[in-house]
């Protein structure tokens, strides 16, 4: 099992990466990603209690994949210089639109799905 989330890891870090460089807009990437993320890591929690997919797909795509996609720390950093730089609307919004839109999205796909 940890192999498969080592791997899920690699490949989820490359493509966080890879979205942040292509998406220039301060935080907009971060935002991208832990949406994205939370709406796939809600459709494999749905497929794994399911049972349609094993527990090694699950530690690949759940716990590696959508664990090295998504990125907490990049989001507490993002707003940590939002607010050195005073501009502490613009760190409530972020924070208010990535947790309200993150789990809104999850919670849309676990509906969506049963």
């Amino acid at each position: 099992m940890m192999v498969a989330v080592a791997f899920g890891g690699f490949f989820g870090s490359i493509l966080r990466y890879a979205i942040g460089q292509y998406v220039t807009k301060r935080f907009a990437g971060t935002w991208i990603v832990n949406v994205l993320g939370s709406m796939l890591l809600a459709f494999l929690f749905h497929e794994h209690e399911q049972g349609n997919i094993t527990d090694q797909i699950w530690s690949f795509a759940g716990i590696g994949f959508c664990g090295a996609f998504t990125t907490f720390s990049t989001f507490s950093n993002d707003v940590l210089q939002l607010m050195i730089e005073k501009h502490y609307k613009k760190a409530l919004f972020y924070i208010a639109s990535s947790v309200f839109v993150s789990i809104a999205s999850a919670a849309f796909i676990l509906y969506f799905l049963n």
